[in-house]
């Protein structure tokens, strides 16, 4: 618990194990940018009218951030560094690879869907943060199922094409605290990653600090009041046989504000065997990306380096002998 940012009112100075190359965080371009906005009231990137209330999200940002200032006493039993445990409390991240840490404390839960029986080991403090969480998990899967139908519909697959295995595995929620930071030129609150699972849905909150990768450049995303951004994972990009690409993303920090945001990812059983869709593929467009069980797939995303679309395309075609 002591490795813990938010325990701390206040940061005078940076310890050096936060701080990077100036090569690895080089700055975002001065434009700030609107994501396109998917307007779900019409049909049933960033969502708005998606059927999810004002008071519902605000519920879910306001109890997370309960749930930070708690004292340590009620939060130790929670942590771990253990990456395997599906609900836990950690710091400063090894994003599972090298010695790095990262400005950002967070909350994660795991979902076992539809059963729900893992919520017995979701923290009771708050008082209400059992019965928020879970509402909020299950509307936003319910969104994310629907966004995934019109991709659906739109790429020419079956309507069901990602029920079943392909989204059937834990739902994984995680409340990201990322408090004010001394420094924040020379740290990151997440590295650059593509999200390995199928669908992200992100409350971003209204404290800028997410960027995404365009043409070489870091741009900065300008929050919308009360809208999702949605970040295709890595096994949507495989299915469609890279028709529909995973966006690379990273998190910057704030000297004055701290950040909450709420992530919620779609993803598929671990024994689920991921490939590019037969609909995707042909004579002139070939499989750019190997089949794998979901569970390998996870274990060697670091060790070789999968978390770009670049290197996932390139190294899918050579993996069998990483498994």
């Amino acid at each position: 618990m002591e490795n813990m940012i938010h325990s701390t009112p206040s940061h005078t100075f940076l310890p050096d194990c936060f701080v990077f190359p100036p090569d690895q965080v080089p700055p975002a371009t001065s434009a700030v940018v609107s994501l396109p906005i998917i307007d779900m009231s019409r049909s049933r990137d960033e969502v708005i009218n998606h059927g999810i209330s004002e008071q519902t999200m605000q519920d879910m940002v306001a109890v997370g951030e309960e749930f930070f200032r708690l004292p340590a006493g009620d939060k130790l039993d929670l942590y771990s560094e253990d990456i395997n445990k599906a609900t836990r409390l950690f710091s400063g991240t090894t994003y599972e690879t090298g010695g790095e840490r990262y400005w950002r404390d967070c909350l994660r839960f795991a979902y076992d869907f539809p059963v729900g029986n893992s919520t017995k080991d979701w923290p009771d403090k708050p008082q209400r943060l059992r019965e928020v969480v879970e509402n909020f998990t299950l509307l936003t899967r319910g969104l994310a199922m629907e966004l995934l139908r019109l991709l659906c519909e739109g790429m020419g697959l079956p309507l069901d094409y990602f029920e079943g295995e392909l989204s059937g595995g834990y739902v994984t929620l995680d409340i990201n605290q990322y408090p004010p930071c001394p420094n924040p030129s020379v740290t990151l609150g997440l590295p650059p990653h593509c999200d390995k699972d199928l669908m992200a849905i992100l409350l971003p909150g209204q404290v800028p600090g997410l960027e995404v990768a365009y043409k070489g450049d870091w741009i900065k995303v300008e929050p919308v009041p009360y809208a999702f951004v949605i970040n295709f994972g890595q096994q949507l990009e495989v299915v469609t046989n890279g028709m529909l690409k995973s966006i690379e993303h990273r998190v910057m920090t704030n000297s004055a504000l701290a950040r909450t945001s709420v992530a919620m990812f779609i993803a598929p059983t671990e024994d689920c065997l991921i490939g590019p869709a037969e609909e995707f593929l042909s004579k002139e467009n070939p499989p750019c990306y190997r089949a794998l069980r979901f569970r390998d797939f996870k274990r060697i995303y670091n060790v070789v380096k999968l978390g770009s679309s670049v290197n996932l395309r390139t190294n899918l075609r050579n993996i069998q002998k990483e498994i």
